[in-house]
C-alpha cells in the first residue's frame, strides 16, 4: 500500500516534466524562425498582409506594435517581423 503514493509521485514528477520540456521546445522553435516564416504564419493566416513594399519603417513600426497586441506576439517575434518587413521594403 505504501508503494501507491510513491508511483501517483513519481508519475505527477515525471508528466510535470514533459509538460515543462514540450513548452520549452515550443519557444525555442519559434525562436530559429525568421521574420519571414513568422510573418507569413502570423500576419497572414488572418488576412492578406500588403506587401513589405506598401509601407515605410515609420509605418511599419506602428503596425507591428499595434499588431503585436492583437496577435499575441513576443518581443523576439515582433522585433523579426519589423526587421524582415523592413529589409524587404
Amino acid at each position: 500500500m505504501k508503494k501507491i503514493p510513491i508511483v501517483i509521485g513519481l508519475f505527477a514528477t515525471i508528466t510535470t516534466a514533459a509538460i515543462i520540456s514540450s513548452c520549452a521546445t515550443t519557444s525555442d522553435m519559434a525562436s530559429l524562425k525568421s521574420g519571414a516564416q513568422l510573418w507569413g504564419e502570423n500576419c497572414l493566416r488572418c488576412h492578406n498582409a500588403p506587401s513589405p513594399e506598401t509601407f515605410s519603417d515609420t509605418e511599419w513600426d506602428v503596425a507591428i506594435m499595434h499588431m503585436r497586441v492583437r496577435a499575441n506576439l513576443t518581443e523576439d517575434e515582433a522585433v523579426k517581423i519589423a526587421e524582415f518587413l523592413k529589409t524587404a521594403n
